[in-house]
């Protein structure tokens, strides 16, 4: 288990080439391998949400994000971690199935309220939502239950909960 606590470290920052190299660099120069990470551009195309998890103390993450505070290409960034947030991750699976798991398989994803997105003669292939921890207890029930072929993760997107939001400094 784990001694250092899970960050999920939210960064607005200018859409442009190489800022998110210098984001990624400010964690990984420090140690602080980041677990996942999500980017994509917000509803204003000058501006993208890069969300990223990471795990550490929360003296060096603190640290972490005033140093990138100081990045030009950073408008505000926040650690959700101490925060009421809403997190979730898309996970795409393949999983090999035959007359004996196939039932258990379609069961476990039901359970999990996941969906079937393709299947064939011997495989099928399972999207599925949810927090990271909720993602992590699917595959581990799933691969006992079936070979996994493939896997895909998306990384976790988070918002704040209620009115707070990411947004410019006015």
């Amino acid at each position: 288990m784990r001694q250092d606590q899970r960050h999920i470290v939210s960064i607005l920052l200018q859409n442009e080439a190489g800022a998110l190299a210098r984001v990624a660099g400010m964690f990984s120069a420090r140690g602080y391998n980041i677990e996942s990470l999500s980017v994509a551009p917000t509803h204003d195309p000058s501006l993208s949400r890069l969300t990223l998890v990471t795990y550490g103390s929360e003296a060096v993450v603190e640290q972490i994000i005033k140093q990138s505070r100081k990045l030009i290409e950073i408008v505000e960034i926040v650690d959700l971690a101490g925060r009421d947030h809403i997190e979730a991750e898309l996970l795409m699976l393949k999983v090999r199935v035959d007359a004996m798991n196939l039932q258990p398989v379609v069961d476990c994803v039901v359970r999990h309220h996941g969906q079937i997105l393709d299947e064939t003669e011997a495989t099928r292939t399972v999207q599925l939502t949810g927090t990271g921890a909720e993602v992590n207890d699917f595959v581990a029930e799933i691969s006992g239950l079936a070979r996994v072929l493939e896997l895909a993760r998306s990384g976790t997107a988070a918002l704040a909960r209620g009115t707070t939001v990411l947004a410019a400094p006015v």
